[in-house]
């Protein structure tokens, strides 16, 4: 929950930033956008999924809202900070996310800290910082379970992490 924070906080930071520091602003968010689903994805909807009365119809609903964020931020990347609609969709995506983190925090996290011990939420927080360490930056709209994440979510994170040093290494950011 304190990542959702840091998230508004992140959304803050893009919308204030001088006009030349806009595009790392939004990096910076969508790092933490990326970072923070994958590792829900991952960790803490699997258990969701298992431990809630309709676990499985909360989850469902959060990896829709989820799908959806990342494709509003392949099409922010796509375009780019200097696109006439960028900021138009920028809150479009901020009331998506701020959406979402409501309803995770609603129906998915007290529920989960209702039916979970103080060792298991421990293990879950734990298991959460290592998927962090291993997920993408970059959204990858499709990769919504806990599968297709461990499948497919480490060699997405190295190349996201080689695309941003050669970009960084060309001058591109």
């Amino acid at each position: 929950m304190a990542q959702h924070g840091r998230i508004r906080d992140l959304f803050d930071e893009v919308e204030k930033a001088p006009a030349d520091k806009v595009e790392e602003a939004f990096d910076r968010l969508t790092r933490m956008l990326c970072v923070h689903e994958t590792a829900e994805e991952e960790i803490v909807h699997p258990y969701a999924r298992r431990k809630l009365d309709n676990g499985h119809g909360v989850v469902a609903d959060r990896l829709r809202e989820e799908n959806r964020a990342k494709r509003l931020l392949v099409e922010l990347h796509r375009d780019g900070v200097d696109h006439p609609k960028f900021w138009d969709r920028l809150g479009e995506l901020r009331t998506a996310v701020t959406a979402h983190a409501r309803s995770e925090e609603r129906y998915e996290f007290v529920k989960l800290r209702a039916h979970t011990s103080v060792v298991e939420r421990r293990a879950m927080a734990a298991a959460v910082r290592a998927a962090e360490a291993l997920a993408p930056v970059r959204p990858h709209p499709g990769t919504e379970s806990a599968a297709r994440n461990m499948l497919m979510g480490a060699p997405l994170a190295l190349m996201d992490r080689a695309r941003d040093l050669i970009g960084k290494a060309l001058g591109r950011r």
